[in-house]
This record gives C-alpha cells, structure tokens and sequence, in this order.
C-alpha cells in the first residue's frame, strides 16, 4: 500500500474561479475541528464550476463501527450517500458531472494519505476521473490547496503530481 501522494511545488499551479477557491477555503474553515467534504461539478467549458458541500459523516460512522471505521471526521471523512447522489444527479440534470471532489485536512498538509487513494483508485469509486483537492487548514487559515490528478496511463494518483491551486 502506498503510503501517500505529495504536493509537488515545481509544477505549475493550476487555475480555479475566485468563487470556487473562497467557496472551498470558506467550507474548510467553516468545519474545523473536523475536516469538510464535498464535491464540484463541472463542464468541458468550465470544469470548476459549481461547488456542493456534503456533510462528512465520518464520526456518525465510527460512532457505529469503531473496528470498520477507526477514525472520526477530526482525521478523516466519509461523505453523506444520499447527499452525494443527490448532487450528482442534480448535476446531470444541468449536463454536468463531477470534476472534483475535495476535503480538508486539520493541522496536516495538503497530500492524499493512504485512506484517500484507497477511496479515489477504487473501481467503486462513484466519481470516474473527477481530481482530488485537498485544503490544508492550519489555526485559522487555509495553507495550501491543492490538486491531484489521475496517471493517463497507470490510471493512479502518481507520485509528485500534486499541484498548487490558484485563482
């Protein structure tokens, strides 16, 4: 198992609407402790376009299942099925689809841990070639956002593929 994928600050960031960025940094800051989840829909013309927060349930369902689910949503999500669906197909409805899907992490960087590729690489994975955008919070402010996109080719997150969000 790998153990994550890193921010690479080499690479070129990549651009998102202003709305987009503050809606993500507002949803991130709005949920500490915890850590935010949601997802952004888009469109070949405008692939960041709309962003939908879900509600991350990760203690819910630790609460439940401590063995199956050993983290709480301070370390961890899970986003809300029927939230998710709901918004996917709301989406379609507007001819769009999912682009991105993105969370926070409280007092860590902006990387994809082991827990995260399992979810994104998994052929259950409800979200086929949507990006993954992780929000760094730390005290009171967003450090980093970042994206991470599929291999074309291994269709994996590779390593050192992360890369800085920007308006």
């Amino acid at each position: 198992m790998r153990e994550r994928v890193e921010l690479n600050r080499e690479l070129p960031p990549m651009t998102i609407p202003a709305t987009a960025l503050n809606e993500l940094c507002r949803h991130a800051l709005d949920a500490v402790p915890e850590e935010c989840c949601g997802l952004i829909t888009g469109n070949a013309a405008q692939v960041f376009g709309s962003v939908r927060r879900i509600a991350n349930v990760m203690t819910r369902m630790h609460v439940s299942d401590e063995t199956a689910f050993p983290r709480d949503a301070r370390t961890g999500y899970y986003m809300s099925e029927s939230e998710y669906l709901r918004a996917q197909e709301e989406a379609e409805g507007r001819g769009e689809r999912v682009t991105a899907v993105y969370h926070s992490h409280v007092n860590a960087d902006a990387y994809l841990s082991s827990e995260d590729l399992i979810y994104a690489e998994s052929p259950l994975f409800p979200f086929p070639g949507a990006v993954q955008i992780v929000l760094s919070v730390v005290g009171d402010r967003v450090k980093d956002a970042a994206v991470f996109e599929v291999d074309a080719e291994t269709g994996l997150f590779a390593a050192g593929r992360g890369r800085l969000l920007q308006v």
